[in-house]
């Protein structure tokens, strides 16, 4: 049994349906933790200085995760791992020994230099909080966050051996296991030792990110080790490439920074309703958007390489139409049952109905990009498989400052022009709760996320002449049936409204529910009488995958 089990997880995955329906399915299971997680920490905390405290805690980290561990992505060294494995394994596990080294020397000198400089980082950054009563609370959980990015970044690193050989079942597990860890120190953990605690469960979570890919390593001879003499032509010629990708993901990361900063110097839980609502949107984002842009850029690389410009492209325009045909219709019905999503979720102990309205007011403004997120996702690694990363940099830095720049300017806007407040928290319906201000922060991450997708879909149209008429019609179809999703989820609320109690978690739970439902329905049936071929498409890979598949065993490794 435990043999056919390993056999499953070291299974080796090559159709892109099956290989994005896979990562989507354990991105869900994934997500279901991280908003079991969320929920636990909202019953606890309720968005408050409490809870903001603990956001806050990982802006720096995350930081210099993104800032370092991107240089040594997957998505940059595999193309490279696979040209080297090509020639021969030795060649390949120098080469890896190589990023290796200089990897973690570079991020765990970083982590430590933060480490010491702690209390002087947080109180430039985020001094309100600073001066709060959990002061040295904050500063010892931040410190010990920052083993994170030490044990993720080599996590990322050996995920490009997992990938590379498309072992994407071993690679979609590590970020159930990141947030078992999380769970286990918020139950285990936090009763005895507060908040650090908690951030110690988030330390075991990225250990056992790491170890979950150990063995698959070692079993391939593939598990690096430090080096002395380092042949660094090669690794130059890395950090070169990567260094436009890691700029672009260091901008938008630093743009969050900010937006955390600008949230922790609003009212008491603007940093937890920003933290709650994103990671909310970052649901549907990591099942559809993620998983097919993961999916798809092994063998966008390998295409671009071997001259098949053609199927290059085909295979671009593939995960593009199904991100827009999932992502649309996802985004209506989030915006519309808003409120019962977050007060299903979060809705418990100290997580009140304010921090319910104001949540899911934040939520739906994030919920505006979500198809914007999902497609620059794909663009971005369609130009890194072809080896061009200016273009993304551009746009992604562009969008950094655009959001920063935007978030300064709208809650500048919101706090002084009477009209404009009146007019958001009316549309959102806020009215007459305290810290409104912070949904102008979601409002400027989703017009930047827009504008940045509309310009990578300028540069693809460019380069690709026939890019708009391949994605025309499953956007029209896409568009149609999110507009009946929404429309019909809105009637049946206040249809549903009528026969549920909705001042009570099952009513407002069955409420939200079977809206849901019929608004799915309706969206399902509407693309049927379209003739969606990407509905087709679906139902032929699920068969395929579910009921006509034989399981495939590994192959022999190099």
């Amino acid at each position: 049994m435990v043999e056919r089990i390993l056999q499953l997880i070291e299974r080796e995955i090559r159709g892109i349906h099956e290989a994005a329906y896979l990562l989507g399915f354990f991105a869900l299971l994934s997500q279901v933790l991280a908003l079991v997680r969320d929920r636990l920490l909202a019953s606890l905390f309720g968005a408050g200085e409490t809870l903001d405290i603990y956001y806050a805690a990982f802006r720096i980290p995350d930081l210099i995760f993104v800032g370092v561990a991107s240089f040594v992505s997957a998505f940059v060294l595999i193309p490279f791992f696979a040209n080297y494995a090509a020639s021969s394994k030795e060649e390949a596990k120098a080469f890896l020994d190589t990023i290796f080294t200089i990897f973690f020397v570079a991020i765990s000198a970083i982590s430590a230099a933060c480490a010491v400089f702690a209390p002087q980082l947080l109180s430039l950054f985020f001094p309100t909080l600073s001066a709060s009563s959990l002061a040295e609370e904050f500063v010892l959980i931040s410190r010990i966050l920052l083993l994170q990015p030490v044990l993720l970044g080599l996590s990322g690193l050996l995920s490009t051996v997992t990938q590379a050989h498309r072992k994407f079942i071993l690679y979609a597990i590590s970020p159930i296991l990141y947030n078992v860890g999380i769970l286990a120190g918020i139950i285990f953990f936090y009763p005895s030792m507060g908040l650090s605690g908690i951030a110690l469960g988030v330390v075991s979570g990225a250990l056992l990110h790491l170890g979950i890919q150990l063995p698959s390593i070692v079993s391939s001879g593939f598990l690096p080790r430090l080096r002395l003499a380092l042949p660094l032509t090669e690794a130059m010629k890395v950090f070169a490439l990567s260094l436009p990708r890691t700029a672009g993901l260091f901008a938008g990361q630093l743009s969050f920074f900010v937006l955390v900063a600008l949230a922790a110097r609003q009212a008491a839980g603007a940093v937890s309703v920003l933290n709650l609502s994103f990671n909310l949107q970052a649901v549907p984002l990591s099942i559809i958007g993620v998983s097919y842009s993961v999916a798809a850029f092994p063998t966008l690389a390998r295409l671009y390489v071997s001259g098949e410009r053609s199927a290059f492209f085909g295979h671009l325009v593939t995960a593009a139409r199904h991100i827009i045909f999932w992502s649309l219709p996802i985004m209506a019905l989030f915006i519309v049952l808003r409120a019962q999503v977050v007060r299903v979720i979060f809705g418990t102990g100290a997580f009140d109905w304010n921090d319910t309205r104001l949540t899911a007011a934040a939520l739906s403004l994030f919920s505006l990009s979500l198809l914007a997120q999902g497609v620059v996702l794909l663009f971005a690694r369609g130009y890194f498989a072809a080896g061009n990363t200016v273009k993304p940099l551009v746009v992604n830095v562009a969008s950094a400052f655009l959001t920063i720049g935007g978030a300064l300017a709208l809650t500048t806007l919101f706090e002084t022009s009477g009209w404009f407040r009146l007019f958001i928290e009316s549309v959102l319906r806020v009215e007459g709760i305290e810290g409104t201000a912070v949904l102008m922060l979601p409002l400027a991450f989703s017009l930047a996320s827009l504008g940045n997708a509309f310009v990578l879909y300028l540069f693809f149209r460019s380069d690709f002449k026939e890019f708009p008429s391949a994605l025309s019609g499953v956007f029209f179809q896409s568009a149609s049936a999110a507009l009946a999703a929404g429309f019909v989820s809105y009637q049946a609320l206040a249809i549903l409204a009528e026969l549920f109690d909705t001042d009570t978690y099952l009513g407002i739970f069955a409420q939200g529910l079977g809206a849901g439902l019929a608004g799915i329905a309706s969206a399902l049936l509407l693309l049927f009488l379209l003739q969606s071929r990407e509905l087709a498409e679906i139902s032929s890979s699920i068969r395929r995958t579910f009921w006509k598949t034989p399981l495939v065993l590994p192959e022999k490794e190099f």
